[in-house]
């Protein structure tokens, strides 16, 4: 939760307690500064650039990790003579975000956030990431998108102006939206597809694409607390993961049986040995089930069976199941507006008549309330710490005396972040270790101070199922 944005869910507070939500972490921005080595992209025009700047700014700036980016590097430059168009230029900027993400822009612009460096395994599964955006320049699919965005806009503009008829200009909007997202699915197994040929062509692992997209798969259940194997929507601009999966193992087999191509785990492991993992404390830690922030002086504790995720609108939380939400964030108070006022005048949803009722927490003022909806009931919180209003709002399917209970805990533990506590929170890292005799994934996950750690030890190591590990075999664990 970034202290300089203000956090605010406002009327969106409803979808963003309902449904699971990736965010941003903005910090200072800092200047990039790709190595000699680098695949140069051409000269940027001065809007290019920009756009460059907030996007590095909205992934809270350039991570500066010398080792990984000159691996990163070191592979485009190996990939780019395989690709369809050997003679485009590319660059590639390592995000300082824990978010798991990759893109591309049509200049060349590559990106990966250092979240999705941790979650890769070896150089075959960053060269397939890399080898997908590429895929997606060379195609020139942004530009394709593009125009067929101008295309449905004037398309609906048509209808509903020219021919006087509004109704049908929407309904030729929302067919348009589903052609589009339609049209970026197959944009993205297209890319995949292409993707491999290229791993194979530059002498890396074909099914280094495949591994990667089940530990993505793996990752987007463990986080929004639903199985991979769930489908996209009808608008999602993504195919669903096993879709995508499907296709990259059907790409590699038309290639050849595994054991094809370099994979060089023990390289990859090193590069990124060290590497920032989670939140950056001056946006706010999650920690378990703990959220601090030191800049604002903040920190909360969620219900038992809750996992946090510390977005750029709101810290958000959801069981596995899914049956439970809660969202925390911050929202502008008017000057002498009272709390109760506030938590109307906030949430869209009706109050119930006779439920607000006013407290204090750890010295602070609070009012609380209740609110039902269709699917879900709500408990409501204002509080108010130091020169900030904070509305912490839990929601379950149904109340009861257990969800109260579990609601007044959640707000019984909000309170103020000392200053000497907030010096002393550190970013986790990555740690490469080798695995001792008898070391098992529960004994090297124990030492994690993460939620979930032995889920989190075998997602980030590409494991299936704990077990005993192999001795002297090199594996990543979270430090503090």
């Amino acid at each position: 939760m970034g202290a300089r944005r203000g956090l605010r869910a406002g009327v969106g507070a409803l979808a963003l307690i309902l449904s699971a939500c990736a965010g941003d972490q903005t910090a200072a921005l800092l200047p990039p500064s790709p190595p000699p080595e680098a695949p140069r992209a051409g000269t940027l025009d001065r809007a290019a650039d920009r756009e460059h700047q907030k996007l590095v700014a909205a992934f809270g700036g350039e991570y500066r990790a010398p080792q990984a980016r000159a691996l990163l590097a070191e592979i485009t430059t190996r990939l780019v003579p395989a690709t369809e168009r050997p003679d485009e230029p590319y660059q590639v900027t390592i995000l300082n975000s824990p978010v798991v993400n990759a893109f591309a822009l049509p200049n060349g612009r590559l990106y990966v956030t250092r979240g999705l460096l941790a979650l890769a395994n070896d150089t075959a599964e960053i060269a397939a990431v890399l080898a997908h955006e590429i895929a997606h320049v060379t195609l020139r699919h942004a530009n394709a998108r593009k125009e067929l965005e101008l295309q449905s806009v004037l398309v609906s503009r048509v209808v509903a102006d020219v021919l006087n008829d509004p109704n049908a200009g929407a309904t030729m909007r929302d067919l348009s939206r589903v052609r589009i997202a339609s049209f970026s699915r197959a944009q993205e197994l297209e890319a995949d597809q292409i993707g491999v040929r290229t791993l194979f062509g530059a002498k890396y692992d074909p099914y280094g694409a495949a591994r990667f997209l089940t530990a993505l798969g793996r990752a987007g259940g463990a986080k929004s607390g639903v199985s991979p194997a769930s489908g996209s929507d009808m608008l999602s601009t993504h195919p669903a993961t096993t879709e995508r999966i499907a296709i990259a193992v059907a790409a590699a087999r038309r290639i050849g049986a595994p054991g094809l191509g370099e994979n060089d785990r023990a390289r990859y492991l090193a590069a990124i040995d060290g590497l920032a993992y989670g939140d950056n404390p001056t946006d706010g830690i999650v920690r378990g089930r703990r959220f601090l922030h030191p800049r604002l002086g903040v920190a909360f504790e969620a219900p038992e069976g809750l996992a946090l995720e510390n977005t750029a609108r709101a810290v958000v939380g959801a069981s596995r199941e899914g049956d439970r939400r809660l969202l925390f964030d911050a929202i502008e108070a008017p000057e002498g507006q009272s709390l109760e006022a506030l938590l109307r005048s906030t949430w869209s949803d009706t109050i119930e008549t006779g439920s607000v009722e006013t407290t204090t927490v750890n010295g602070n003022p609070a009012a609380l309330a209740t609110s039902r909806g269709k699917d879900w009931a709500f408990r409501l919180a204002a509080i108010r710490v130091g020169a900030t209003t904070y509305r912490l709002i839990y929601a379950t399917r149904t109340l009861s005396s257990e969800s109260d209970r579990a609601f007044r805990a959640a707000l019984d533990s909000v309170r103020t972040v000392s200053a000497e506590e907030a010096s002393s929170l550190q970013p986790l890292r990555l740690q490469v270790m080798a695995a001792g005799e008898g070391d098992t994934v529960a004994s090297l996950a124990q030492r994690m101070p993460v939620d979930r750690p032995q889920e989190t030890f075998l997602l980030l190591n590409g494991l299936d199922k704990a077990g005993p590990l192999k001795a002297g075999e090199r594996y990543k664990v979270v430090v503090e």
